[in-house]
């Protein structure tokens, strides 16, 4: 087992490697996650979210908690019957590399297979991550569900530059 140093709320202290573990956000969460998001945001890389959004949102949230601090979170989202998202996929600077986005994607497919979903998308700027994990490059005119309720509200709505891709849930 190796050492290294974890910062939580300012405080930095040596700890043991903890094994990560994904599991479903928690009211605590909601800042940590809000500061990652807002660092991706800030860097144009996602859209900013607020804290009240949040907190309505919490029950889509998944985080990666390393000895109690959230390494990375992502959420899914439910558009239809048969379409969900992959949102709010972010990765600590801190825990990169570590395999901790295909861990919650991997997370995220899983929960929207058990309760019934076809197809899981995103919108993104790494296509060639979610390749890896079997989604394909679509065009954003095959997700309407998406496209009406969320991107018509953004900023970005007539220049978007993001890639979609959709894994077809089995």
């Amino acid at each position: 087992m190796s050492s290294g140093t974890a910062s939580h709320a300012g405080a930095t202290r040596a700890v043991a490697s903890i094994a990560p573990i994904v599991r479903p956000a928690a009211i605590g969460d909601v800042p940590y996650i809000h500061h990652l998001l807002e660092i991706y945001a800030a860097q144009g890389n996602l859209l900013p979210r607020t804290m009240n959004e949040l907190y309505r949102h919490l029950r889509d949230f998944f985080v990666i908690d390393v000895d109690g601090k959230v390494a990375a979170c992502g959420a899914l989202e439910i558009f239809t019957d048969s379409l969900g998202e992959v949102r709010s996929l972010v990765v600590d600077d801190e825990f990169k590399g570590r395999g901790f986005g295909r861990m919650l994607v991997e997370r995220i497919a899983e929960e929207a297979r058990a309760i019934g979903l076809k197809r899981l998308m995103a919108l993104t700027y790494v296509a060639p991550f979610f390749h890896k994990l079997g989604f394909k490059t679509v065009a954003k005119d095959t997700l309407p569900e998406k496209v009406w309720s969320v991107c018509v509200k953004c900023y970005k709505f007539n220049s978007c530059d993001e890639t979609a891709v959709l894994l077809e849930i089995k």
